[in-house]
């Protein structure tokens, strides 16, 4: 992940990962304090793994059966918890201007120890869909990876046109 200059980013550094929440989110501790935080990733949406009103939401914009999403979100969901193992060490990046989201998740971008970004793999693999609703400086190149995704039937994108 190459972060701008002129963007204000905070790292946090001395994170491991506790649980994968679904296939946008996850649960990390920091190994000092012991605290654990909710991350939402920053620019990405996967379909979701419950009934609630963003899965109704989704219904309605994708044309795609609610049950149909569901399925789909637990590969997403799937594919997050193979990629990242609780206990993994990883780094947190978060956009200065843009910390927390209306649920009182943390925002961040999730750097692993080999330095991938968490939220790139999933777009790049084709689990996940750029979410402009939270703003996100990387939305840009993030559209422009799903729709490479997409192209090549990545991912989810192998049972689906679109989502």
């Amino acid at each position: 992940m190459h972060q701008n200059a002129k963007e204000q980013t905070i790292i946090k550094t001395g994170y491991e990962v506790v649980k994968i929440v679904d296939g946008d989110g996850l649960i990390v501790r920091n190994i000092f304090t012991k605290k654990e935080e909710e991350i939402r990733l920053y620019g990405i949406d996967a379909p979701e793994i419950t009934l609630c009103a963003k899965l109704k939401q989704d219904e309605r914009e994708t044309h795609i059966p609610a049950s149909l999403l569901m399925t789909l979100g637990y590969r997403s969901y799937n594919f997050l918890k193979e990629l990242v193992l609780p206990g993994t060490n990883v780094t947190i990046v978060q956009e200065e201007s843009n910390l927390i989201d209306k649920y009182g998740r943390t925002l961040a971008y999730i750097i692993l120890p080999d330095g991938r970004t968490i939220n790139e793999i999933l777009l790049e693999q084709g689990f996940v869909k750029p979410y402009d609703k939270i703003y996100c400086s990387k939305l840009p190149e993030y559209q422009a990876i799903y729709l490479v995704a997409k192209r090549n039937k990545y991912g989810l994108f192998d049972q689906i046109s679109t989502f």
